[in-house]
């Protein structure tokens, strides 16, 4: 039986949705991208950084506008965010709440400005009952050259 994958991903600067649109490439999986209403974050990244900053201490997660498959009909979801403060960015965050109780594979791909912090990890902690994979993590440099590391990622656990 062929195993059923979706890519899910959120991007506040542009950079992981190219990420995920290279994926896309090496995959063939469908691609949904992750929405939050117009005006949750500013557009400087300080700013945006503390807007999350204030999500995270009131847990007062964003509202993810997309419209999303059933999740539960996929065996492997990979899951692209940016890293905000060394974390998971709170739209991803709002993603994972709604695959509390998922069991498939979860893979975690991201983009982040050199310094991932514990990304891996709070992703994990986040999605207690799933099978989370080892990530990719990549910065903007790295986008024109994704296609070989995305492909040996993919390859490792599919």
């Amino acid at each position: 039986m062929a195993t059923k994958v979706l890519i899910v991903d959120y991007s506040w600067s542009g950079n992981t949705a190219k990420l995920a649109t290279a994926l896309q490439r090496v995959t063939g999986a469908t691609q949904v991208e992750l929405t939050v209403p117009a005006g949750t974050f500013p557009q400087d990244m300080y700013a945006t950084s503390d807007v999350a900053n204030q999500q995270l201490a009131s847990g007062d997660l964003p509202e993810l506008t997309s419209q999303l498959p059933d999740l539960t009909q996929f065996d492997t979801i990979l899951v692209g965010g940016p890293v905000w403060s060394g974390k998971v960015a709170t739209p991803v965050r709002s993603l994972l709440g709604q695959l509390a109780t998922y069991t498939g594979t979860l893979a975690p791909f991201y983009t982040d400005a050199g310094t991932p912090g514990d990304y891996e990890a709070d992703f994990a902690g986040l999605a207690p009952q799933a099978n989370v994979v080892p990530g990719l993590g990549l910065t903007a440099g790295d986008l024109a050259t994704a296609d070989q590391p995305l492909t040996t990622w993919w390859e490792s656990f599919k």
